[in-house]
């Protein structure tokens, strides 16, 4: 496990990052949320070695990789958001490079490479030139490479940005892999939809701060709580009206033909008990749901909420 604590970043007078702190778990892939600016590279450049923090630590069985270089190389893989490829290599080339780079050689380098590239779907392409690729291939590569040395700790910036659908699904479905093997894994994204896709744990960054971190089943719980009370009326619904202007937790109703719609602040608890004050007065219920929440939902509440304030 690597706990960050209270990570700090300037850049002059902008602060970059305002004291984060989290933690990547083996087996679980933490997703960082946040527009443009909001710290989420930083982040990642700290946690891989390309800038230093202003404070903090990242605590790594005692030893604070931030202050062991060494260390740190060895146990995080970095795939920014650009590419890095060299075209006019091909892929076995281009693997063999990079474990050279990290003291890979010979039978233990082919075997590893040969086995990234195979997770992959590239084996069949070990001999083409990178740069006749496909951006999706490419990108994948770019995977195979920042774990030639088997790290712990996966950084990935905008993993799926550029993919098609098809691309998409293949470059979850090896992060799940890895994740599976207890790689720890953090990624970014601007789609939140993706990141609801693959991601146990998320955390919405806004001006270098986190406004809510957790566990992805938690936090949607949370989204739920603020949505709408949907019910499907089939006989009844005069009177159901009447009971939810009644109700001290109805703040709104929403009136669609046999369709209400309910602005509820109640838990699920009195979600139970609304439900069975509407059958007592006869009303014939055709369904009684919560809205499901999503993470755009969840992200626009909360960067409006921050800035209101």
């Amino acid at each position: 496990m690597l706990t960050i604590n209270q990570l700090y970043k300037s850049y002059g007078n902008i602060r970059a990052l305002n004291g984060i702190s989290f933690q990547l778990v083996p087996g679980e892939i933490f997703g960082l949320i946040g527009r443009n600016g909001a710290g989420k590279t930083t982040t990642m450049r700290i946690l891989s070695g390309l800038i230093p923090a202003n404070s903090g630590s990242a605590i790594y069985n005692n030893i604070d990789l931030l202050h062991n270089r060494k260390l740190l190389k060895q146990q995080v893989g970095f795939m920014p958001d650009f590419f890095g490829i060299y075209n006019n290599l091909k892929v076995h080339e281009y693997m063999e490079f990079f474990a050279s780079a990290h003291g890979l050689y010979g039978l233990k380098a082919r075997n590893r490479w040969t086995e990234l590239l195979e997770m992959v779907d590239l084996l069949d392409y070990s001999d083409s030139f990178v740069e006749d690729l496909s951006r999706g291939m490419q990108q994948r590569l770019c995977l195979a490479r920042v774990m030639i040395h088997s790290p712990h700790f996966l950084l990935l910036d905008e993993p799926t940005s550029g993919l098609d659908p098809h691309n998409r699904n293949l470059l979850r479905s090896i992060l799940r892999q890895f994740s599976e093997e207890g790689v720890a894994i953090l990624l970014s994204s601007h789609n939140l939809n993706e990141l609801s896709y693959i991601c146990t744990h998320i955390g919405i960054l806004q001006s270098g701060k986190f406004l809510l971190q957790g566990s992805l089943s938690d936090v949607l719980r949370n989204v739920n709580k603020t949505n709408p009370l949907s019910i499907f009326v089939y006989s009844g619904i005069e009177t159901a009206v009447q009971i939810l202007k009644q109700h001290p937790l109805v703040k709104t109703i929403s009136i669609d033909q046999s369709h209400i719609q309910i602005t509820f602040t109640g838990n699920a608890q009195d979600e139970s008990l609304l439900l069975k004050q509407l059958i007592d007065g006869n009303v014939l219920i055709q369904s009684f749901h919560r809205e499901e929440g999503d993470l755009d939902t969840l992200f626009l509440q909360l960067i409006g909420e921050e800035e209101e304030n």
